[in-house]
């Protein structure tokens, strides 16, 4: 249910991207309607998938997507709900276009079903898809040095493995998938077995080892903390979360179906507001 109290951005990414909500809560007043605004455009451009019911139809609202970051850096956005605060966020911090286009171009990977070939393709996808928001977000809040940069390259990469793990039981219902195929063909997890609920023992071991990237990703982003200034601190609270849950997904010996797994994590506030206190994302 819409929030009158918030803008259509805002109620937008509470509804639908609870988590980055949070983070983004954390950021200056004055900064924090730019972040809504980035990440509902990260929405309807994520969305895309769950929204068409063929690839070539995904195709025009990706291009639409396309020409309307054209308009914006031409100063002649379209009005729009979204469209409109995301010109503005983009005139007032001078976010870098190329990473609009390469978030826009990365989702077409979404148009196909198969799953990703190998691990580093994975990687690959994620790298496109989400260090390209974490990157912007930190251009938001002021912070473009090279090792921000990378630190937010490592931190979208980590929290988007660890979305496509939560993400599994959903996919397979959709008789898709986003794990690796030659590590499902390494530990025996079949395309059909999956989609069944039936992926046995092998499930987990994938699972495990694309959690063990995403946490390599994380220490890798904490291996340059002292160098990203601390007011980039909202735009990489991601990492905070992923942690938490990549360590229920442990205890729950790596299974994505597990109701834990699953659930909304009871303690995100807390773990995000004791991150913020003590500036270790």
């Amino acid at each position: 249910m819409a929030d009158p109290t918030l803008s259509y951005c805002a109620d937008q990414v509470r509804r639908f991207d609870n988590d980055r909500f949070l983070t983004a809560l954390f950021a200056p007043a004055n900064r924090r309607e730019d972040l809504f605004a980035l990440y509902a455009f990260n929405l309807e451009v994520a969305k895309t998938r769950e929204v068409v019911t063929e690839p070539m139809l995904g195709q025009i609202r990706l291009q639409w997507w396309r020409d309307t970051i054209d308009q914006i850096y031409a100063g002649q956005e379209r009005r729009h709900e979204v469209v409109q605060p995301l010109g503005a966020a983009v005139r007032r911090h001078g976010l870098e276009r190329a990473l609009f286009d390469r978030l826009v171009d990365a989702r077409e990977a979404d148009l196909d079903d198969s799953a990703p070939a190998s691990l580093d393709c994975l990687v690959n996808y994620a790298n496109s898809t989400a260090a390209p928001l974490v990157q912007l977000a930190s251009q938001v809040l002021g912070v473009n040095d090279a090792p921000a940069m990378q630190a937010a390259r490592h931190v979208g990469i980590a929290w988007a493995l660890t979305g496509i793990l939560r993400s599994v039981p959903f996919l397979a219902r959709a008789h898709r998938t986003r794990l690796p195929a030659d590590l499902m063909a390494t530990h025996g997890v079949m395309e059909n077995a999956l989609f069944d609920g039936k992926a046995g023992p092998g499930l987990a071991a994938v699972v495990k080892e694309v959690a063990a990237v995403a946490r390599d990703h994380l220490a890798q982003a904490r291996a340059l903390r002292r160098e990203v200034p601390k007011v980039a601190l909202p735009a990489l609270l991601p990492a905070t979360l992923a942690d938490l849950y990549l360590g229920v997904l442990a205890r729950e010996g790596h299974d994505p179906s597990a109701a834990r797994v699953q659930l909304q994590n009871p303690f995100r506030q807390v773990r995000l507001g004791w991150a913020a206190l003590t500036g270790r994302w």
